[in-house]
């Protein structure tokens, strides 16, 4: 790496910083010790910060890295298959959160079905997600990046040595700035990003005089056939459920839109995240990779950082590494910010007590799940694709937790053990389909997982229970299910 590049990436990183502190300074509620403020920025967040900072929470190097490593335009169905889910999030979950004052997601299961235990489990499962795939995964994508665009040595030790610093770098953020601090730097960002991203896929095309020739038709199509990461029909079938889960259930991500300060401000932020999602985001997540195959063959993973480095001159390269070093960063600690959410929320004052100072104990989970982070990222060095990787392994939580939700969702009269029942049966019998049945593909995996642990619920209610549900869009009532709350809790 030049003297230019580390001049124009250690200015650029700079001043993102100073950017943010001198937007969040003074800003405070009741100070870092206060849930609301910690975790929701005080409803603080404009449409703008909640655009920002959701659509570069996901757009990390796990997307970037991972999907062009793949090096075909098929990859693009996760994006445009996002739109629907982030429009999926807007106009059916917000205003259920909204209407129930949620700080969690997973706090409206404890108020639909009046248990806290069931909001305890799918915090566990999230946070287990969390801790062994995402941190993990984009700690690992980002080194690779890095290095290869800095044409570094990318053997095991280079990249944990990389990793270590982006970790220790990326908690700072969440452990002293809480979420307004997050979602202010991926706005800022995010801008530099995309701008960067999108002139990466013009000089690539540039490159090859925008002359696809030569390039296999199964790296170009958007059909996918029964072989291919994306085959046609599980569009039919998991995908649309896959992005419901995640941008609809996932505290990472609707974190920042219940942190608006009210729902039609939120909506507003999330259907420009969309805009963006079926615009932008697309295009820079498979055209460089594409490009990559016609000038360097399959390379896989390491594809995107060797593009870059190809078309971008010096010193704008080193302001895309700047850029990709934020966005590494503000994912990796929009999800420390959110796990230590769950944890003193949904755990730590459900079963241990009430917390005084919500920052120190959100530090020091955020410090715990960060080392145990890094001694998983050799676990990613060693996966043939690293977003295959990780959709593949979140299939073993994420139908079983939105079967909760819908669970709750569509029908009254369902206990919380029925539900949980029905959640631990999906994660059981995903991991035998996924790891070892292997009939079909893991996407249609994921759809009969979701049918299944929503059946079992159904079904245990009556049999178990004695309990018949009751089809009802909304679910139980919230005042049903704080009465409820209120006699077990008693």
């Amino acid at each position: 790496m030049s003297t230019t590049q580390v001049a124009v990436f250690l200015v650029i990183t700079a001043l993102i910083a100073l950017a943010t502190y001198l937007h969040c300074r003074g800003k405070r509620g009741a100070g870092p010790q206060d849930e609301r403020d910690y975790f929701l920025a005080n409803g603080g967040l404009a449409w703008y910060f909640v655009a920002g900072s959701i659509t570069l929470t996901n757009l990390s190097t796990d997307q970037l890295v991972g999907m062009n490593g793949n090096q075909m335009a098929l990859l693009a169905w996760w994006e445009f298959a996002a739109v629907a889910g982030l429009f999926i999030l807007a106009y059916v979950f917000l205003p259920v959160y909204y209407k129930n004052n949620c700080t969690t997601t997973t706090e409206l299961l404890q108020k639909k079905y009046g248990d806290k235990h069931i909001r305890a489990l799918i915090s566990v499962l999230f946070l287990f997600g969390n801790l062994f795939i995402f941190l993990p995964a984009i700690l690992y994508g980002g080194s690779l990046f890095l290095l290869s665009l800095a044409g570094l040595p990318t053997d095991l030790g280079t990249i944990m040595v990389s990793a270590v610093v982006l970790a220790a770098v990326g908690a700072a953020y969440a452990i002293f700035g809480g979420l307004r601090a997050v979602a202010v730097s991926d706005t800022y960002s995010g801008v530099l990003v995309l701008g960067l991203a999108l002139l990466v896929v013009f000089l690539a095309l540039q490159a090859i005089d925008f002359d696809l020739t030569g390039i296999p038709a199964e790296r170009l199509t958007l059909v996918g056939d029964n072989d291919s990461p994306i085959p046609w029909h599980t569009l039919l079938t998991g995908m649309i459920f896959i992005q419901t889960f995640y941008w609809s259930t996932n505290q990472t991500i609707t974190q920042r839109a219940m942190a608006a300060p009210n729902i039609r401000e939120a909506q507003k932020g999330v259907v420009v995240a969309a805009g963006i999602r079926l615009l932008i985001v697309p295009i820079i997540v498979v055209v460089p990779g594409i490009v990559s195959y016609k000038l360097f063959g399959d390379v896989g993973d390491v594809a995107y950082g060797r593009i870059v480095g190809e078309v971008l001159p010096i010193w704008l390269s080193g302001a895309f590494a700047a850029a990709i070093a934020a966005a590494i960063l503000t994912s990796f600690n929009s999800i420390l910010n959110a796990s230590a959410a769950l944890y003193v929320c949904d755990l730590h004052e459900a079963y241990i007590g009430d917390v005084t100072r919500v920052g120190k104990l959100g530090a020091a989970v955020s410090i715990v799940m960060s080392v145990l982070a890094l001694a998983l990222v050799p676990f990613f060095a060693s996966q043939e694709s690293l977003i295959n990787t990780v959709q593949q392994l979140y299939g073993l939580l994420s139908m079983p937790i939105l079967s909760a939700f819908v669970v709750c969702l569509m029908f009254k009269n369902v206990k919380a053990g029925a539900a949980m029942i029905g959640v631990v049966t999906g994660v059981a019998f995903y991991g035998f389909w996924s790891m070892v049945w292997e009939p079909a593909h893991y996407i249609h995996g994921m759809f009969a997982t979701l049918i299944l642990s929503i059946a079992t619920a159904l079904v245990v209610n009556k049999l178990v229970f004695d309990a018949t549900p009751q089809f009802s869009l909304g679910g139980e009532d919230t005042e049903e299910a704080s009465d409820s709350l209120a006699t077990s809790t008693a």
